[in-house]
């Protein structure tokens, strides 16, 4: 079933095209916290990502993003950044799922609060 749903689905894991490419020109970089592989070409004129589970590009830490995208040489593996000790850790952007952000009073809320600072008109 997995074979099937790979061979018809792109957006849950990657093509069939990109695994022989892979397979064929990558050379394995590192993994992240996530599961997602990165690779690069031996020339390493090219760098991707496997993605692990959906592919939704805001799930690439800032660590690996900058490495894909040729902002520094060394990936994370081999030098990793140095974090402030104020911040916090990568989150992927939750904006259209169960997880989003909803404020107080939101009907997106599972049970919404009634709003104290408004109140509504009607009539005389």
């Amino acid at each position: 079933m997995k074979f099937l749903l790979r061979l018809l689905t792109w957006w849950n894991f990657s093509t069939l095209n990109t695994a022989f490419f892979t397979w064929r020109h990558g050379e394995k970089v590192g993994e992240d916290a996530q599961g997602n592989i990165f690779y690069r070409s031996k020339d390493d004129k090219k760098r991707w990502v496997i993605f692990n589970g959906e592919s939704e590009a805001s799930r690439v830490s800032p660590d690996w993003h900058g490495w894909l995208h040729h902002t520094w040489d060394e990936p994370p593996t081999d030098r990793p950044m140095v974090h402030k000790a104020w911040e916090k850790p990568h989150q992927e952007n939750l904006t259209g799922t169960a997880l989003a952000y909803a404020p107080q009073g939101s009907i997106r809320r599972a049970a919404p609060a009634p709003r104290k600072d408004y109140e509504a008109w009607t009539p005389e």
